[in-house]
């Protein structure tokens, strides 16, 4: 029962077949490449986020791993129509801070080196796989787009070919590229290139730069002169509607507290229209033919699966597929309300609000009475949380709880005002918006005081030691999954591929390096507050997590025990940052929700063996602080012990 990839006929779905076969590994990143007859596909092992890049050849089955080395990993920076057999692969081989790119033929897995990356963090191809545009950090964490110099025949060489010798003199790694744009500190995590245009002449960009929200432009790749496409008052850009051939934009798409798109193309805009009347939710192009007469169109709603179907635009009529979840369909499932509350500075906060459809029967997002209430925080923390449906909110609203999802500051798409008002205010202000959306939620009748519990991964895991740790009256209990609890271990011990960003981590979290950082840090750190938890803890984490590293819960629930706290603590050997693999999220949850049951007081299903075959759960701490878990433990000894994972599949 793992996730893989099926292909069918659009005309007849039950004729599916699978392409892949991962035996241990959800597949989650994949798509067609421009032959029409393979399928590319990335995976890791065990949650190490060494990802390979894998072909499969649809009629004959044959799958071929186009970054066939250890320890390595891979990214995807290009992909074009105009070479349909050959993609542009980032591998970080010579050097894991460094992905070098490589020309690499999807059929046979040859590969040729097309640049050796003398220290950039980003690349960015045309559609005839040239390297035009790189981008690298500043020391004072903004950015340098550095432009590809025209391949001219040099002087030196004009000399040497008449018999007149040059100087030798050794080349700088970054000859042959020069300035194109740079981007100030604050600007950067809103500011970058996304693609050229046809013609190869401009390149589109979202910028945020003499503005406050990022908006669309498009620069003259030889001048770098701007023009203005699209913009909002509110919200960052959040993604584009192309001609897969032509490259010109038709809609751009901004998100508040809903998506709304802005249309550049009247056709287009009338198509979405029609779209608009056919079924409930937010109207997504996923896909298009290259002549762009046939979508794959989503609509992704709040309370219910997502809903794909063909549309052709020639005729105009749309075609229904098939649902993300079918045993969704017909179930009575919560509904999401955005909420923008002020924080005690006069930020506006975006939030998300789901109530049991039982306790909200008319649906205006205020229960009968006040409830437990789960705070769910979201990672990053340079991310968001967003409109539509989340399986989270459904599970922890269908135990009985409201769940309430805060974007605070930090998070991204509101406008850089809003993101850099988080820089230096881990633990701090970011915190704070945590607890003044609770205290919202309190006043609005919708949350008891005395029943919260704070939940989230990775910066949401910190989030939650931090809750307990600075805040420990406004919580009944916590969750963290894959948080840190170090801010100094956690920054000295970032992936090697992250570290040309880390100027970035230094200006916007802390400097690591020096002793005023180290001491800020520290201050900032639930490792240094373990003394203050008196509430009840429920930790997981992955052992081959590269990010937020298993030494970040080893040692606060070491410090914990050693002070007699008790801390629950599961572990799965074959995760990495979160949980992919089915029985171990089920296993996870279903631990979470008899956890959330024992200290907020929702229901929970009691745990079956059966429903957990395969998962490879351990629990180092502290088993007996979740109703059923000792049982599950047990039961679990007793089972066939999980197969470790491949190096990959």
């Amino acid at each position: 029962d793992v996730l893989n990839v099926y292909v069918a006929p659009s005309s007849d779905l039950s004729k599916a077949r699978p392409v892949t076969s991962d035996k241990k590994r959800p597949v989650t990143q994949y798509f067609w490449a421009h032959t029409n007859k393979h399928i590319l596909y990335l995976q890791d092992a065990g949650g190490d986020e060494n990802f390979h890049v894998f072909s499969v050849n649809l009629k004959s089955g044959k799958k071929v791993d186009l970054t066939p080395f250890p320890k390595v990993q891979a990214r995807v920076v290009g992909v074009s129509y105009r070479r349909p057999k050959e993609v542009v692969i980032g591998v970080n081989q010579r050097s894991k801070q460094l992905h070098d790119l490589y020309l690499v033929n999807l059929v046979t897995g040859e590969r040729k080196l097309l640049e050796e990356n003398p220290g950039f963090m980003q690349w960015l191809v045309d559609a005839d796989y040239r390297v035009r545009l790189a981008m690298s950090m500043t020391p004072d964490g903004g950015i340098r787009i550095m432009r590809k110099k025209a391949q001219r025949r040099s002087a030196a060489k004009v000399k040497a070919a008449r018999g007149k010798k040059e100087p030798a003199s050794s080349p700088s790694p970054m000859d042959g590229w020069e300035l194109f744009q740079k981007v100030p500190f604050g600007d950067e995590l809103g500011t970058g290139p996304i693609a050229f245009d046809r013609r190869g002449k401009h390149v589109y960009m979202w910028d945020s730069r003499e503005r406050n929200t990022s908006a669309l432009t498009r620069v003259n790749l030889k001048t770098g002169k701007f023009k203005l496409i699209a913009e909002h008052a509110k919200a960052d850009g959040e993604r584009l509607h192309m001609h897969p051939t032509s490259h010109r934009v038709l809609a751009v798409s901004f998100n508040h507290a809903r998506r709304e798109w802005r249309f550049l193309d009247r056709a287009v805009e009338r198509d979405f229209k029609r779209l608009s009347n056919v079924s409930r939710g937010e109207v997504n192009v996923v896909s298009a033919t290259l002549d762009n007469k046939r979508w794959i169109v989503a609509y992704v709603e709040d309370a219910g699966p997502v809903r794909y179907y063909l549309y052709d635009r020639r005729t105009k009529k749309p075609r229904f597929l098939f649902t993300h979840r079918t045993a969704l369909e017909k179930l009575q499932l919560a509904r999401m309300h955005p909420r923008v509350i002020k924080s005690r500075d006069g930020l506006e906060l975006v939030n998300y609000l789901s109530l049991p459809a039982s306790a909200d029967p008319d649906g205006d997002g205020k229960p009968a009475q006040a409830m437990p209430t789960v705070l769910l925080v979201h990672g990053g923390p340079w991310a968001r949380d967003r409109w539509g449906y989340d399986g989270l909110h459904q599970l922890l609203a269908n135990r009985g709880y409201a769940v309430l999802s805060v974007n605070y500051r930090g998070s991204t798409g509101f406008g850089k005002a809003f993101t850099n008002a988080g820089d230096g205010e881990w633990a701090g202000k970011m915190h704070d918006d945590l607890i003044d959306s609770i205290d919202w939620a309190v006043a609005e009748g919708i949350t008891d005081k005395d029943k919260v519990c704070i939940v989230g991964g990775s910066y949401g895991g910190y989030a939650t030691l931090v809750g307990l740790t600075s805040t420990p009256e406004r919580f009944a209990c916590g969750v963290d999954i894959v948080g840190p609890s170090s801010l100094q271990t956690l920054l000295e011990a970032i992936p090697p591929y992250w570290k040309p960003v880390q100027d970035l981590f230094k200006r916007r979290v802390g400097d690591w390096t020096t002793a005023e950082g180290k001491k800020f840090l520290e201050q900032r750190s639930p490792l240094s507050r373990v003394h203050k938890i008196v509430k009840p803890l429920l930790i997981g984490q992955g052992a081959n997590d590269p990010r937020v590293k298993q030494a970040e819960a080893d040692q606060i629930v070491q410090a914990m025990r050693s002070r007699g706290i008790p801390v629950t603590y599961v572990l799965y050997p074959d995760e990495g940052h979160g949980f992919k693999r089915k029985p171990n999220r089920l296993s996870f949850f279903a631990a979470m929700e008899a956890f959330l049951s024992a200290h907020l007081g929702g229901v929970y299903g009691p745990a079956q063996l059966e429903e957990f075959t395969g998962t490879t759960m351990q629990v180092p701490s502290g088993s007996h602080g979740v109703p059923g878990l000792p049982a599950l433990v047990d039961l679990l000894a007793r089972q066939p012990p999980a197969q470790a994972p491949a190096t990959h599949p």
